[in-house]
């Protein structure tokens, strides 16, 4: 019975975490940015943060650098990021978002937020307090980005 009860938590917390990428897509949508997806939104954490290569980013990514490569061509062809050269490396090009860019983040934050705040109303703010509170004490600070 213990172990049904720790998988059952295991897959609560898979099913929440895709319930907030889900909100966070219709919001998206919703804001005129339906041609994003959530591994873009991740690069977008990391060319954000600033100094980001291809190469960068592949490491945050955890793929490849020939496929951080073509989410960068599919991201800038979409006009949310611009390559410029690199200031030290003539082979290496640093990455920023666009206005588009950051206007798109600025949409997924409003539409994490309001994914988020139907959980409150569901659970009440004192219920919502103490699973804020037990997430902040589960939580390990690190990178934002999927696992492949």
């Amino acid at each position: 019975m213990q172990d049904d009860e720790h998988l059952g938590s295991a897959f609560a917390v898979l099913r929440v975490t895709t319930q907030l990428l889900d909100g966070i897509q219709q919001g998206l949508a919703r804001r005129g940015f339906d041609d994003v997806r959530p591994m873009h939104g991740f690069a977008f954490v990391r060319i954000s943060a600033g100094d980001a290569t291809v190469v960068d980013l592949a490491d945050y990514l955890g793929v490849t650098k020939q496929a951080a490569g073509q989410l960068v061509e599919q991201l800038a062809q979409r006009g949310y990021l611009t390559r410029k050269p690199h200031p030290h490396d003539g082979r290496a090009r640093l990455l920023a978002l666009t206005p588009r860019g950051h206007a798109c983040t600025r949409g997924a934050e409003a539409a994490a937020a309001e994914t988020v705040r139907a959980w409150e109303t569901t659970l009440g703010r004192e219920d919502f307090d103490a699973l804020s509170a037990t997430l902040a004490t589960l939580v390990v600070p690190g990178r934002l980005r999927p696992l492949w």
